[in-house]
């Protein structure tokens, strides 16, 4: 099996005079902890300007291989939409590989039918580094559109912290209270970062 250090120079493909492609898949690797998670949320211009030998070409190679990566776990993760959402475990699978990389905040809903199965998934806000904004009720008329009985919510904690702020306690409880008047169930909240994910529901608060 492949080590981290050859899978990266494979992708790299070539080092520069002076560095071969392993002691640069070597350097970024160690730079970063050899976490790579980390790793993963590396923008091409970070890679072209910390790193002497990583041109555009170069980074945006990287960029797309982390990203098959990204898409090939994803659907290895899931067996469908239509798989009932009947746990935080299967909501994590399903949008992870939408949240925890970005660096910004977003907001996401699952609209579910009576089985718990996804009717759809939309993104209702996105942010900046702490926060995003939710109009509670153009959510209420999408869930009332798409006939939703159901909602699970999804958004991301950029920071990496996976507890829950004053302001998620105040809008996850805003959303209920609505969906409760409309007869549309919200079964969870969770909140995705960079190590793993929280859930209201699993806590018990909801």
């Amino acid at each position: 099996m492949l080590t981290d250090t050859e899978l990266l120079a494979i992708i790299l493909g070539s080092g520069m005079p002076g560095k071969s492609v392993l002691a640069l898949s070597r350097e970024i690797l160690h730079d970063n902890g050899n976490n790579l998670a980390r790793v993963c949320r590396m923008t091409t211009h970070e890679l072209t300007t910390k790193y002497q030998g990583v041109g555009p070409a170069k980074a945006i190679s990287l960029m797309a291989a982390i990203e098959f990566g990204s898409r090939c776990v994803h659907a290895l993760g899931e067996s469908g939409a239509q798989s009932p959402m009947s746990s935080s475990k299967a909501v994590y699978g399903h949008m992870r590989q939408k949240l925890e990389r970005l660096g910004h905040e977003e907001f996401w809903v699952l609209y579910l039918n009576r089985s718990n199965r996804i009717i759809s998934s939309e993104r209702v806000s996105q942010g900046g580094l702490v926060a995003t904004v939710v109009d509670v009720r153009i959510l209420m008329k999408s869930a009332l559109d798409r006939m939703a009985t159901g909602l699970i919510l999804c958004h991301n904690h950029p920071s990496g912290s996976l507890r829950p702020s004053g302001q998620d306690d105040a809008l996850t409880k805003k959303i209920t209270e609505a969906g409760r008047l409309l007869d549309i169930a919200v079964l969870d909240h969770v909140i995705i970062g960079q190590t793993g994910y929280y859930s209201y529901r699993d806590e018990g608060r909801i």
